[in-house]
């Protein structure tokens, strides 16, 4: 596949062309959906899967707001067909999430999932889902592994790895850089990018390193990086852990383009880094919200900020499962058949699945920490 960089592309005009639960037709006026003739929809909840404590929950709580946001629009226009949300805190760790999804499972009344959030749970979690059947779209899992496993159950609203890593290494070119240090937090999420980004850029990977998530002293990586020379320094992980990696090699002296991936485009990042984010590139399969959309005001309305990282595929996400029940699917079996058929307009995107339960429609974004701000820049198209 064949990258390019889309010079000052537009953020794209994304309507609410949403429907009765708001992901397709109606009226775009609406900040959400409801409206329609519901079916029985007692003792029906989604379930949200993902972080809320933890080193990440700044990434887990934006996605949930997300679906927060969706639940309680489709309840003010519904009635008759009232959804319960059920929140399942992972704090981000994998081995959290056997016994939740197993919760999850336990519990009848939970008929879909929006998550789990990140790589490490969604690869301990997805069997007992596809075990129990059921159904789970993730607004931000990105490991390319996850769609291959066989699990009927899985799908996600945006592109994996196997999109976003090429992007990212095609964009370090487009900067110019001919030497890259990778370094990666031994996640599945950050270790898998990284693996991506160093085939890509190949010879031009100069050194390589890997820190484990909760490390704070990275004067051993910092020092390699350091006597590369490297011209750029890609990691793939979370933003704490990023935070003070740039931090420390600013400190050092080493001038290196950071770029950085999803994992780390969060406030926290800056509030970790100072004045040392400044200038980093984070590239993301998330699209930047229009601040002339409804969702971005009922957003901003109900939870005193802007949507944030993830929050519109997760809204997107519940969407999806909210319709589905407003169109009478009140049990797994059905609503897993609903998702795997499904094609609507999102806020992001046209939502169809493939087999795999991956998004047909993927699109994968550079943005730049400018003056304490992480700022849209450019669509990286791919071709």
């Amino acid at each position: 596949m064949r990258f390019s960089v889309k010079k000052g592309a537009p953020v794209l005009a994304l309507a609410l062309a949403l429907s009765a639960c708001g992901t397709s037709g109606g009226d775009d006026d609406e900040a959400s959906g409801g409206g329609g003739e519901a079916g029985s929809c007692e003792d029906v909840a989604i379930g949200y899967f993902g972080a809320l404590t933890g080193s990440a929950a700044n990434l887990g709580i934006n996605i949930r707001n997300g679906v927060e946001l969706a639940v309680n629009q489709f309840n003010e226009e519904n009635e008759d067909c009232q959804v319960t949300l059920e929140e399942y805190d992972s704090a981000g760790d994998p081995n959290q999430a056997t016994g939740l999804a197993t919760q999850a499972i336990g519990d009848e009344n939970v008929i879909g999932i929006v998550g789990p959030a990140f790589s490490g749970e969604s690869d301990t979690a997805g069997p007992i889902f596809a075990e129990g059947g059921l159904p789970t779209i993730s607004a931000s899992a990105t490991n390319p592994d996850l769609s291959q496993n066989g699990w009927d159950t899985f799908h996600r609203v945006l592109g994996n790895d196997a999109t976003q890593g090429p992007a990212a290494a095609a964009y370090i070119q487009e900067l110019g850089s001919e030497s890259v240090f990778v370094v990666d937090d031994a996640s599945a999420y950050g270790a898998g990018l990284a693996e991506i980004v160093v085939e890509d850029l190949g010879d031009a990977v100069v050194g390589e390193d890997t820190i484990q998530t909760g490390q704070t002293d990275f004067s051993a990586t910092v020092t390699a990086i350091r006597s590369s020379n490297a011209e750029a320094v890609f990691f793939g992980g979370y933003y704490a852990e990023a935070g003070l990696l740039v931090q420390q090699m600013r400190g050092a002296g080493v001038e290196a383009t950071f770029v950085v991936a999803d994992g780390v485009k969060d406030p926290g990042f800056i509030e970790a880094a100072g004045d040392a984010a400044e200038g980093t590139v984070i590239t993301c399969p998330c699209v930047p919200p229009e601040e002339e959309q409804d969702f971005y005001s009922a957003f901003e309305e109900e939870f005193g900020t802007a949507p944030a990282t993830y929050s519109a595929e997760a809204y997107d996400a519940a969407n999806v499962l909210l319709e589905g029940i407003l169109e009478g699917n009140t049990d797994r079996e059905s609503l897993l058949e609903w998702i795997n058929d499904y094609e609507g307009q999102g806020i992001t995107k046209n939502i169809t699945f493939d087999e795999d339960g991956e998004p047909q429609e993927v699109a994968v974004w550079a943005y730049i920490v400018e003056d304490g701000e992480i700022v849209a820049e450019q669509e990286i198209e791919t071709d």
